[in-house]
């Protein structure tokens, strides 16, 4: 069994994927924003993911924007038979590279366009629809109006399925009643656990949980705990980060990113590392503290 393997599956609708996938946010230029510093090695990390075994990549035509989708073409199109790309609606950017909701039909439209194109698709596996009412998170408000548009586009055959990304529990159940919804990404790591209980709800519905920023984001993970336990391992940190996030339960998919292939590799890496009981007792309590 390959490393990969070793990290399980599950299903985003009838997709199954590898629990460990690979997330490309990292390779456009600072701040998610212009073109990769270096352009062959953003190429070279993503082939070294496929390579590796990884067959869940997540991506935005928002990044760069158009940036990390036109690489994941360049790198890996024709794609393999099993390889799923999942990508997000909801935002853009302005021409300093700030964040703005993109929510209207037309702008859904358009997004769902741009992906198809500059990926070269002819239909999306997985859209995230990101809901952007507040930028901090999470934020309570009736997500219909866009979801229709989104659950449009899936009945003209370009989008596959459906997820959601920054929402409420409420927003979930509003959404399901509109159309299935294959996978949530939200915050969520070590430190980050507000959504506990969301995840066990999502589990018992055998839907997705795929936490971003799941090492921390721009503030990475800082534990003297984590540190410990990553010593007594002969592990890095980040890895135990990651391998309780797979400890944690079974409908959590990682797509934890870099622009490294030895990064990529230690990353995926975290697969292969067991964590005891005590371990796992220790590690949640960092959570609680937090």
């Amino acid at each position: 069994m390959t490393t990969i393997q070793t990290s399980g599956t599950f299903h985003l609708g009838d997709l199954p994927v590898h629990r460990l996938g690979y997330g490309a946010m990292q390779l456009a230029g600072p701040g998610v924003f212009g073109p990769p510093k270096d352009r062959d090695a953003a190429l070279a990390v993503l082939r070294a993911a496929v390579e590796q075994g990884v067959d869940h990549i997540d991506t935005s035509d928002f990044y760069g924007p158009h940036v990390t989708n036109q690489l994941i073409r360049e790198a890996l199109h024709p794609y393999r038979d099993d390889l799923v790309i999942v990508t997000k609606i909801g935002a853009r950017r302005d021409e300093k590279g700030g964040w703005l909701p993109a929510f209207s039909p037309g702008e859904l439209t358009a997004a769902v366009h741009d992906n198809l194109r500059n990926l070269g698709r002819d239909v999306l596996d997985v859209v995230n629809l990101r809901v952007m009412f507040d930028t901090h998170g999470p934020a309570e408000g009736s997500i219909a109006p866009m979801l229709e548009t989104v659950a449009a586009l899936q009945q003209q055959g370009l989008v596959r399925h459906i997820g959601l990304s920054n929402i409420t529990p409420a927003q979930l159940a509003e959404g399901r009643g509109l159309c299935d919804i294959v996978c949530v990404q939200n915050m969520y790591n070590l430190a980050q656990r507000a959504d506990d209980a969301f995840i066990d709800d999502l589990k018992a519905a055998g839907i997705a949980y795929v936490p971003f920023f799941p090492l921390g984001g721009f503030s990475p993970l800082q534990s003297d705990t984590l540190s410990g336990i990553a010593t007594r391992l002969g592990a890095t940190p980040m890895q135990v980060a990651l391998a309780w996030l797979l400890h944690r339960s079974p409908n959590i998919l990682l797509i934890p990113g870099t622009s490294s292939v030895a990064h990529l590799t230690e990353n995926l890496a975290a697969a292969d590392l067991t964590l005891d009981a005590d371990v796992l007792r220790k590690l949640d309590a960092v959570g609680k503290a937090a």
